[in-house]
């Protein structure tokens, strides 16, 4: 007998895939669907921010304290977290689309970056229960801010340099 009569047509059979391969993919594809609702939740939140910032300039406009800085840096503050719903949703879709480790890095330093300059940008002394308080907390922020900023300085840097993982 040849190996052509032992072999079943088309080749040589599987393996039987084992209860836990088969538990284990019906959980990949369930996260993956909740990865797709996470970002579609996303978007209608990105959607309402920009809704509820235009409603805010029209009522400011008609009220006629739109050019009261206070009321320009609650708009620019609603901006800024309009761009960290942004930034988060791209790096829900890049996670999703299985997209390599560094973009999706890169995606949660500028989304660390944003929301902490947002922070800078709404910071009030008058907040905190004392000045060492704010000042404790200025520190703070401005410790991440550098931090953030030498991780973006040497993801620059080194893009290109290093192999891509993913």
């Amino acid at each position: 007998m040849d190996d052509e009569e032992t072999d079943p047509v088309g080749g040589p059979l599987p393996e039987a895939e084992s209860f836990d391969d088969r538990v284990l993919g019906v959980s990949e594809s369930l996260i993956r669907y909740v990865e797709v609702i996470a970002a579609l939740v996303l978007v209608l939140l990105f959607a309402i921010g920009v809704f509820d910032l235009t409603l805010q300039i029209f009522q400011s406009a008609l009220r006629g304290d739109i050019t009261d800085p206070l009321v320009v840096v609650g708009f620019i503050d609603t901006a800024l977290l309009l761009f960290i719903i942004v930034e988060v949703y791209q790096t829900v879709v890049a996670y999703t689309q299985e997209s390599e480790t560094r973009r999706i890095v890169r995606l949660v330093i500028y989304t660390g970056v944003i929301a902490m300059v947002r922070k800078a940008i709404i910071f009030r002394t008058g907040e905190y229960s004392s000045e060492q308080a704010a000042l404790t907390a200025a520190a703070a922020y401005t410790l991440i801010i550098l931090g953030l900023a030498a991780l973006l300085l040497v993801e620059r840097r080194t893009r290109g340099t290093l192999p891509e993982s993913g």
